[in-house]
């Protein structure tokens, strides 16, 4: 046999012994962005993403054009009393079946260094980075007149762990 032969062979082999991977099943709904100001150099966007597939996944990762960095971050009391915005670096689990809400006062995409102001009705696009389910771009519209409590309904089980305030940006 040739080498060639034997590589594929083993190629073949390796192949067929792998256990199949059910496919991660991601949607996003009810995406949004907003800023303090028109003018403000940072901004937020928050969205419920769903894992429909039966393996957990996790969002690792968002890019975006909008800014100078795009990073996913949360808040988190700092022990006395004091909400800290921090980055995630190994970001946001979503289990199978199940959701998880980037929502103000929580787990959120932070747009750091906005190339310039966003207005109530701009649209900005994001790409989202996933462990499995690879990357989604999704397009964020910005709305100035959301309240508060966006992602936070009966029919959205929101996971967003312990210590999360719940502190407008």
């Amino acid at each position: 046999m040739s080498f060639k032969s034997l590589t594929l062979a083993a190629l073949a082999a390796t192949a067929l012994a792998m256990p199949a991977f059910a496919e991660s099943m991601i949607t996003v709904t009810d995406p949004y962005a907003r800023v303090s100001t028109p003018m403000s150099k940072a901004g937020g966007a928050f969205m419920v993403i769903t894992n429909t597939g039966d393996e957990d996944d996790r969002l690792i990762d968002v890019t975006s054009e909008i800014s100078k960095r795009t990073e996913l971050h949360t808040h988190k009391d700092d022990g006395n009393g004091n909400m800290q915005m921090l980055q995630v670096k190994e970001g946001f689990a979503v289990p199978a079946g199940g959701s998880h809400g980037l929502v103000r006062g929580g787990d959120h995409v932070m747009f750091m260094g906005l190339h310039k102001g966003l207005n109530h009705g701009d649209v900005v696009s994001a790409t989202l980075v996933f462990e499995k389910a690879g990357e989604i771009v999704v397009e964020i519209p910005v709305d100035l007149e959301r309240k508060v409590d966006h992602g936070k309904t009966k029919d959205h089980k929101m996971d967003h762990g312990e210590g999360h305030g719940h502190k407008d940006h």
